[in-house]
């Protein structure tokens, strides 16, 4: 049997709602952008938001609505995926990397306070893996601090901490819509704040310095930031599926847990106690995972591993050179957490029967290895 990391459950709703734009022979950002947009908002509860091209230039834009430049350092998780740093690196900025805790893999800001100077300007907290950072101590970090707080929020669009979306606790949020996420658009990024300042700079920024197209007076510097009607008829025909999507992937994150939680050895990923959590992967800890990869590559499952630590990623590797905190004895948790954590699939079209699969493989994996230790 072959089973993939990652299969979107996009059909023909998606097909039609694109068929409607070439009918409506708009296939630029237009009315269906619009649409989409107050739709995202509603759904985040977040009072602006302006569309980027990607996850990535979604953080670039929030960075740079910020101020974020040439001088200064911002905090990042260093259990992330890279994009998180890299929007800083484009800014001209530098990412400085922190621990997370070993619980759930989210930020930890106990372990942040070393890295405070004057050139700190901004805290980057990453919602991993489908739920939401303790964001309270978060803001009270970056208030005492007096830092700026931009949300990673990629991979926890529809999920809540006590009822508030991600990415509206700080100044910024940023969502992805890439094909792994929750609701897709292929390709696609959402930036949301409350602040009617940073909202007007987000404008400027991804409309070529200007805030209507058409005109060729250009106030600002600006990029071309924009997405096309053809993304936000799939991205609005995906949100119609949102609750289903949600319904799904945490009925098979429970099936997992019923069928390997008997299991020595292995632990699941868990949100905090107030955290709401929709699956962005099924993620187990276990002490021979890449051997177990490895052996469900065998069986024809695609599996991942937890993020490789970004301290040690071979880009940033200069960082350990410049400062004596970017060494491996701070970051126990997040290469504990590639060393021993397994992404499973959980997509929502995965069913009972590759569940049972991929279980049934890991819990051969796991007896195998009981009896050579024996």
């Amino acid at each position: 049997m072959k089973i993939p990391q990652l299969t979107p459950w996009i059909g023909n709703k998606e097909y039609k709602a694109i068929k409607s734009c070439f009918d409506n022979n708009w296939v630029t950002e237009g009315p269906k952008t619009r649409e989409f947009n107050e739709a995202l908002l509603r759904l985040i509860g977040a009072k602006y938001g302006v569309f980027a091209p990607n996850g990535t230039l979604a953080l670039y834009l929030g960075l740079r609505a910020l101020g974020i430049g040439v001088g200064d350092e911002v905090i990042v998780p260093s259990f992330t995926f890279i994009a998180s740093a890299t929007s800083v690196e484009m800014t001209g900025a530098k990412p400085v990397f922190v621990d997370v805790n070993r619980r759930n893999f989210q930020i930890d800001v106990t372990k942040a306070s070393r890295l405070i100077n004057s050139k700190t300007k901004a805290i980057m907290p990453v919602h991993v893996y489908g739920t939401v950072c303790d964001m309270d101590s978060v803001m009270k970090f970056s208030k005492k601090f007096k830092l700026l707080v931009i949300e990673d929020a990629a991979e926890a669009i529809g999920v809540h901490l006590k009822n508030k979306h991600a990415g509206t606790f700080g100044d910024i949020g940023c969502f992805s819509f890439f094909a792994d996420k929750t609701i897709t658009t292929g390709e696609g990024g959402f930036v949301v704040t409350d602040d009617e300042k940073l909202y007007e700079k987000l404008t400027y920024l991804r409309n070529q310095g200007r805030k209507d197209r058409g005109s060729f007076i250009h106030p600002f510097i600006g990029y071309n930031f924009r997405i096309t009607d053809i993304q936000a008829a799939v991205g609005l025909a995906q949100l119609k599926k949102l609750e289903e999507i949600k319904v799904r992937k945490r009925k098979i994150l429970d099936r997992y847990k019923r069928l390997l939680g008997g299991m020595d050895g292995i632990t699941f990923f868990e949100p905090d106690q107030d955290a709401e959590i929709v699956p962005f992967r099924t993620c187990i800890l276990l002490e021979k995972a890449h051997k177990l990869m490895n052996y469900l590559r065998e069986k024809g499952v695609e599996s991942r591993t937890f993020f490789y630590p970004l301290h040690k990623q071979p880009c940033f590797i200069h960082l350990q050179k410049e400062r004596s905190d970017q060494h491996d004895e701070y970051f126990p948790n997040t290469i504990f957490g590639f060393e021993h954590g397994v992404c499973l699939p959980v997509f929502p079209t995965l069913t009972d029967r590759q569940i049972a699969y991929i279980c049934n493989a890991i819990i051969d994996f796991q007896k195998k290895h009981e009896r050579k230790k024996r």
